[in-house]
């Protein structure tokens, strides 16, 4: 009896090992077929999953985004912490994610740099994939002023900051070594306490 594929299973085995692939070779010199070899399955076997490189690496994007968001919506939603303490706990959760899987983070912002110097622009991706982060820092903001938590403030302003924040301190643990971490995240508690009322 053929043995049963668990095809989730498989994709994200190839991902994780695509990733491994793009730190360890650069995102140019990897190839599918390397990546095959350390997966432990044909290069056929690829293409049923990816049709290029590329395409891996928005599945990396979407995934990770995908599951960090879904991780935050439950947590939101099943906490009693004020609205501050939520985005807090959000931003820093991010961080820490960031500095725990340094080396994938390197090789997904270096795959953007690369093909950035090739003419295309991943700023699109990254902003699609972080819409519904942002859209959800709005959304306890504007409840925080509403209901007294937070100082009246520019809703918008403050997620797109908070945003800013975020993707430097994420660049930040992929390309610098005096990357200070505890520093970054006082930064941002800092910030947020600002807008406790």
């Amino acid at each position: 009896m053929p043995k049963k594929i668990d095809h989730e299973e498989r994709k994200e085995k190839i991902l994780q090992t695509a990733l491994k692939v793009f730190a360890r070779e650069g995102y140019r010199d990897s190839n599918l077929s390397l990546i095959a070899t350390e997966c432990g399955v044909s290069r056929p076997t690829i293409y049923q999953y990816f049709k290029d490189k590329e395409e891996i690496y928005y599945y990396a994007v979407k995934l990770v985004t995908g599951r960090m968001f879904n991780k935050y919506v439950a947590y939101v939603w099943s906490t009693d912490q004020d609205l501050v303490s939520r985005i807090t706990t959000i931003c820093l959760d991010i961080m820490q994610e960031a500095n725990e899987h340094e080396g994938e983070l390197t090789s997904l912002v270096d795959v953007m740099l690369q093909m950035k110097k090739e003419g295309r622009d991943f700023n699109e991706i990254i902003l699609r994939r972080t819409a519904k982060l942002t859209i959800l820092f709005k959304r306890l903001l504007r409840m925080g002023v509403k209901t007294g938590d937070i100082v009246d403030c520019d809703v918008n302003k403050v997620a797109d900051h908070l945003l800013m924040l975020l993707e430097s301190s994420c660049f930040q643990v992929a390309f610098l070594d005096t990357f200070d971490m505890q520093l970054s995240k006082q930064l941002i508690s800092t910030y947020l306490d600002f807008y406790r009322a």
